[in-house]
């Protein structure tokens, strides 16, 4: 994997599948959009979503009202495809075509929802680089919500390794500066009847 180039990966993935072609695919982001319910996100907040990649939960949140809405995503093609899909609603949202690994965000956020991006950074120091990042630009009293592969979830998504996460793991990661408020498992079935077990933990900026 040392010369494994990320980027080029999913540049193809995103050229050659469709979006219901894909395990990740979601019609509705359930799990992702009660947690902003659950804590009253007004609609002025300052959204990013990591890793989201063409998925459906801009739209939702358009459609919730919500004003500030950013997705940050490696592949230039889901970008692509995300703002074909959206049409003019498009330009309501900021799209930032970066690797997480490398993101020097310009703006602190409110909210950070990353589900499923986080698990594909295996090398420490891009992991320590993430939470640095997050521990930066998170606004204090923001929220962050990371979901993940359980340990009884895969070891492997679209041909690359992941690091599988407990809700005690996970925790101990942003255990500085954050303070967890919970977390829970969740079963996703995908587009081929397959069931993903992922561990969501939601986190306050503290500091």
């Amino acid at each position: 994997m040392e010369n494994f180039d990320r980027k080029k990966h999913w540049e193809n993935i995103y050229q050659t599948k469709e979006l219901k072609d894909v395990s990740w695919f979601q019609p509705k982001p359930d799990t992702s959009l009660d947690f902003f319910k659950q804590y009253n996100v007004p609609q002025t907040a300052k959204v990013i979503d990591i890793g989201g990649g063409d998925s459906l939960l801009p739209d939702h949140l358009l459609t919730l009202g919500y004003e500030d809405i950013t997705v940050l995503d490696i592949s230039e093609a889901a970008v692509y495809r995300a703002k074909q899909r959206l049409g003019e609603q498009a330009d309501k949202v900021k799209w930032l075509v970066a690797d997480v690994s490398d993101f020097n965000p310009t703006v602190k956020y409110d909210f950070w929802h990353d589900r499923a991006a986080f698990h594909f950074l295996t090398d420490q120091d891009e992991i320590n680089k993430y939470v640095k990042t997050a521990h930066e630009n998170i606004n204090p009293g923001g929220i962050m919500v990371i979901g993940t592969f359980s340990e009884l979830g895969p070891k492997k998504c679209s041909g690359i390794e992941i690091r599988q996460y407990t809700a005690e793991s996970l925790s101990e990661v942003f255990h500085d500066g954050f303070e967890k408020i919970s977390c829970f498992t969740a079963d996703h079935t995908t587009p081929f009847d397959t069931v993903q077990n992922f561990v969501f933990c939601s986190f306050r900026k503290t500091i």
